[in-house]
């Protein structure tokens, strides 16, 4: 039977914690400016405090006000290289052509977005930037001289599920507002939000995690094996539909639930197909 329409499943993924063990900026940036990494995020909140600032914006002012005290360049480039140097969990370079690979034996389509409080210049100087249909990550602005200056897009936890609305409605450019909040039915959407798989790491993706599940998605709190126990009241609470070890390797616990949600995704679509086109008949 033809399909009514293009079937997709979106995996969005927050990034530090996620995809790699600790935030990106630690793995070179702040080494690099001489500070430890406990007391650079220190350092970050109590300006928050003193200020009644957003926390990510106080990072990001941190980065530059730090940089340009230790001589540390900050254009884009010089973030970018720092990507090499971020190390991603186990198996999770291959990851997505093997999961993109069983999607396709399904007949369904895989796209993966990033939705990061991190550093979007870091991401994109990963391995892993081009398995990715769209990035939305915290950005700079760069003057003249390409030098960072100001900062140009901030995503908090909350700010976070706006991009959500735009994946699922095909809205992805972030000045579109128009289409955004125009209104859509369900059936128009690009991505509904039962083809939604998301992954966090903890209460900064809660927001993003309880709207997926609560519409009728799948979203999974990675852990590593020391920190289970901060994920645990994730599913407790409900807030999650599962809980699991940061391991993204073949036949990985985390490979076979994804394998066995997109199945039945899948299989849901198919199942839709079907009672449309019965639909259709029964209207003659």
């Amino acid at each position: 039977m033809e399909k009514t329409k293009k079937h997709i499943i979106a995996l969005l993924y927050d990034f530090d914690k996620t995809l790699c063990a600790k935030d990106m900026q630690e793995y070179s940036f702040i080494p690099n400016i001489g500070m430890e990494a406990t007391e650079f995020w220190a350092e970050a909140n109590k300006i928050a405090v003193k200020n009644n600032m957003d926390r990510i914006l106080a990072y990001m002012y941190l980065m530059m006000k730090s940089a340009k005290k230790n001589d540390f360049p900050i254009t884009k480039e010089s973030f970018q290289a720092l990507g090499k140097d971020v190390i991603l969990y186990k198996g999770v370079k291959t990851w997505f052509k093997r999961i993109n690979n069983y999607g396709k034996s399904l007949g369904v389509e895989i796209e993966h977005y990033i939705l990061s409080s991190g550093l979007k210049e870091i991401i994109e100087g990963t391995p892993i930037a081009d398995e990715f249909k769209k990035i939305y990550a915290c950005e700079f602005h760069y003057n003249e001289r390409g030098n960072a200056d100001w900062p140009q897009q901030a995503v908090n936890f909350t700010t976070k599920t706006q991009f959500l609305f735009r994946i699922s409605k095909g809205v992805l450019d972030v000045l579109d507002d128009v289409k955004l909040n125009t209104k859509m039915h369900d059936e128009e959407r690009r991505i509904p939000y039962q083809n939604m798989i998301y992954f966090g790491d903890g209460l900064t993706d809660v927001p993003c995690m309880k709207l997926v599940k609560q519409y009728g998605g799948h979203s999974i709190a990675i852990y590593n094996k020391k920190e289970k126990h901060k994920v645990e009241p994730l599913l407790r609470d409900e807030r999650v539909n599962f809980i699991c070890e940061s391991n993204y390797s073949e036949n990985s616990q985390l490979e076979t639930l994804v394998k066995q949600i997109i199945k039945k995704v899948a299989a849901d679509n198919e199942l839709l197909d079907i009672s449309i086109e019965l639909t259709k008949q029964q209207e003659f």
